[in-house]
């Protein structure tokens, strides 16, 4: 019976393989660390496959680099030997909800998520900590050594001293850039691997790592995948000494322009305002469109060029059918169509465009019946089309975006009673953008720092709008408020208090995870009922397995009667049973029940694709009954059974009475 691996893919040995497919000529080995031979590539041969001319000595060549970048990568595609975990009590509506929240590590969650969400994920949204010189959450072991970078970068020499250039402003250094870029390499190295073929990336960033981050990637997904970015003018302030930053971006790729996008489209700006304005109109002049006309320049009048409802100011006409601007009705080609059209008014012939007109003679008639022609007060005006608003709402994503970024501070602190996290991203500007960036149907979101939950909470705007079904995968790391409270400064230190009285009424953990959780369900109560308001709490933690299960060379001979258990004891079949969902690759949100059976607690997961068992004494007639159900896949603990020959009779069973059936141990 075939066991399975129980650990997160290895992405190098994958990769070895894949270039061994192409390379074969370039396969070598090599004495690995347990002194047994194992592949490996002669890369000196590979780059000569890779070139049209004889590779004597390393080349120049045009690549952001930084020290670190190699560890980071071997971090990246390193697999690890951990988990997750479900947490029942930390959930909401676990049975039923397809929306994951992962606590722990981004990466080693995004290592864990390979084999279950390959190529499924549609959009990612990455808001990383913004590189402003201070240290990371996230303390990845591949960093450099302090000294040897500086040494690196002309900061110290060899014998430590720090050179004179360096001495006055050491914290903006390199080493904060390349910690920084190493922490979001590898893991955007990996999310890549989720994506589908279609998928997009947005990232948020703020001045100090956005040109890093344009070039890391451009490296990851290709310059040519660049779709565009959007400037995000979110606040007033004028509070430093050369130029006032007042904006944030959005950095969007996609993974791959071959596949088609869909129409990347948006609402335009202050519709509603407009709408309400002409309303008001029609009530104070009633049909006397001309009126209307004139108040509606007036009104546009208060706006300044920033404002998104000035970039509608030409719809500035209204009739029985709605608000419309005069559009060109010329000809593309000119003479093409010449003919008399008369005024409605003075009956005479209306001065002609230029070019001729836009129609037949006929076509031009039929609008005209159906008053889709503005006419001017006599003939010695050009006619035009009418062009609606309600018509033509949505415009191609712009560039730029004003929102005030103290709007959605002010709905998170009214949704919590007080103010818990300080410059939350909007809920309203991510929901729009994700309908602009086509996410729609079942489509998959992935946040890797969730932070104050902003990603759910404009997701579950979209499905309760749209009427859609999307769900999301959320990271967060567990940071210690009481720790964090020390070290705020500023408004920082209030909103941090804020957030452990807050947690402590509630008797939470004082965790950031906490509040993003408890985000999720106030909004969870402020939504459709029709919408998934729920989700599915996974904490990352050690394998379910000892030790000896990976590494017997390391357990000593006196050490042997203690590693009988391959299994940790403090391990629930719940615990095994998504540990073997995730070396299986199987959906983490799908459905699971359990039942008793043969007086043994077996797990159905989405009916019967997967069915399992991890009780011991394991007989036949339980087998015999489990291959009734003809599932997908089925698995035991390899020590479950009541004795060896009803191991080895469990595959014949399946192979009778469900030959379709993948049968695996742990």
């Amino acid at each position: 019976m075939d066991k399975l691996k129980m650990h997160s893919p290895d992405i190098t040995q994958q990769n070895i393989d894949k270039l061994l497919d192409l390379f074969p000529n370039c396969k070598t080995e090599k004495q690995g660390d347990n002194g047994e031979l194992e592949v490996g590539i002669d890369f000196d041969l590979l780059k000569q496959e890779l070139s049209k001319i004889i590779i004597e000595s390393p080349r120049e060549r045009y690549q952001l680099n930084w020290p670190g970048k190699k560890e980071a990568l071997l971090n990246a595609n390193a697999p690890i030997f951990k988990t997750l975990r479900p947490c029942r009590e930390g959930s909401l509506e676990f049975e039923a909800t397809k929306n994951l929240f992962i606590e722990g590590d981004n990466l080693e969650a995004l290592k864990l998520l390979q084999e279950s969400y390959l190529g499924k994920v549609k959009l990612v949204y990455l808001d990383p900590p913004y590189n402003n010189g201070g240290d990371f959450i996230y303390e990845d072991k591949f960093e450099a050594e302090k000294n040897a970078h500086e040494e690196s970068e002309g900061i110290i020499d060899e014998a430590g001293n720090r050179l004179e250039s360096w001495a006055q402003n050491v914290d903006t250094g390199g080493r904060f850039h390349s910690k920084w870029l190493s922490m979001i390499f590898q893991r955007l190295s990996v999310t890549r691997n989720l994506m589908a073929d279609d998928g997009i990336i947005v990232m948020s960033i703020d001045e100090n790592e956005h040109v890093n981050l344009r070039k890391l990637l451009d490296m990851v997904f290709g310059s040519h995948n660049f779709a565009g970015e959007i400037v995000w003018k979110n606040s007033s302030k004028n509070d430093q000494k050369y130029i006032s930053v007042q904006h944030e971006y959005l950095v969007i790729y996609v993974k791959n322009k071959a596949f088609e996008p869909g129409n990347w489209t948006e609402k335009k700006g202050g519709l509603e305002e407009i709408y309400k304005a002409f309303s008001s109109f029609q009530k104070e002049f009633g049909s006397n469109w001309e009126k209307i006309h004139e108040k509606a320049l007036e009104w546009y009048k208060q706006f300044p060029e920033s404002n998104p409802i000035s970039a509608s100011k030409h719809y500035s006409w209204m009739d029985d059918r709605g608000v419309y601007f005069p559009d060109n009705i010329s000809g593309p080609n000119a003479g093409q169509y010449v003919y008399d059209v008369l005024h409605p008014v003075t009956g005479q012939v209306c001065k002609m465009p230029s070019s001729g007109w836009r129609y037949p003679k006929e076509k031009i008639i039929e609008r005209i019946a159906d008053n889709r022609v503005h006419f001017g007060k006599d003939h010695t005006t050009v006619p035009n089309n009418k062009t609606y608003l309600h018509e033509t709402e949505n415009q191609s994503l712009t560039s730029i975006r004003f929102v005030d970024g103290r709007a959605a501070s002010k709905r998170l602190e009214g949704l919590f009673g007080t103010k818990v996290f300080t410059n939350p991203k909007d809920e309203v500007l991510l929901k729009e953008l994700f309908k602009s960036l086509g996410v729609r149907g079942e489509d998959v979101v992935l946040d890797l720092f969730a932070g104050s939950g902003t990603t759910a909470h404009a997701l579950g705007l979209l499905n309760e709008q749209e009427g859609t079904s999307c769900r999301y995968i959320l990271a967060q790391w567990p940071e210690d408020l009481s720790v964090m409270l020390p070290k705020a400064k500023g408004g920082a230190k209030k909103v941090t208090k804020n957030a452990i009285d807050y947690l402590t009424r509630k008797s939470l953990p004082l965790h950031i995870s906490e509040i993003t959780k408890e985000r999720l369900r106030l909004v969870s109560n402020n939504i459709g009922r029709q919408v998934d308001g729920g989700f599915r709490v996974l904490k990352i933690d050690s394998s379910n397995m000892n030790e000896v299960h990976y590494t017997p060379d390391s357990v000593s001979k006196g050490d042997l009667f203690n590693q009988v258990e391959h299994i940790k004891t403090d391990r629930s079949g719940e615990d095994l049973l998504f540990q073997v969902m995730l070396d299986w690759g199987v959906d983490l949100s799908l459905p699971i029940r359990s039942e008793s059976i043969e007086s043994k607690t077996v797990y159905f997961v989405n009916d019967d694709d997967l069915i399992a068992c991890f009780d011991k004494d394991i007989d036949e007639p339980l087998i015999k009954a489990l291959a009734a159900f003809e599932p997908l896949r089925v698995v035991f603990r390899d020590d479950g059974f009541v004795s060896d020959s009803v191991k080895i009779n469990a595959e014949q069973i399946f192979k009778q009475l469900s030959p379709t059936t993948d049968i695996k141990a742990i």
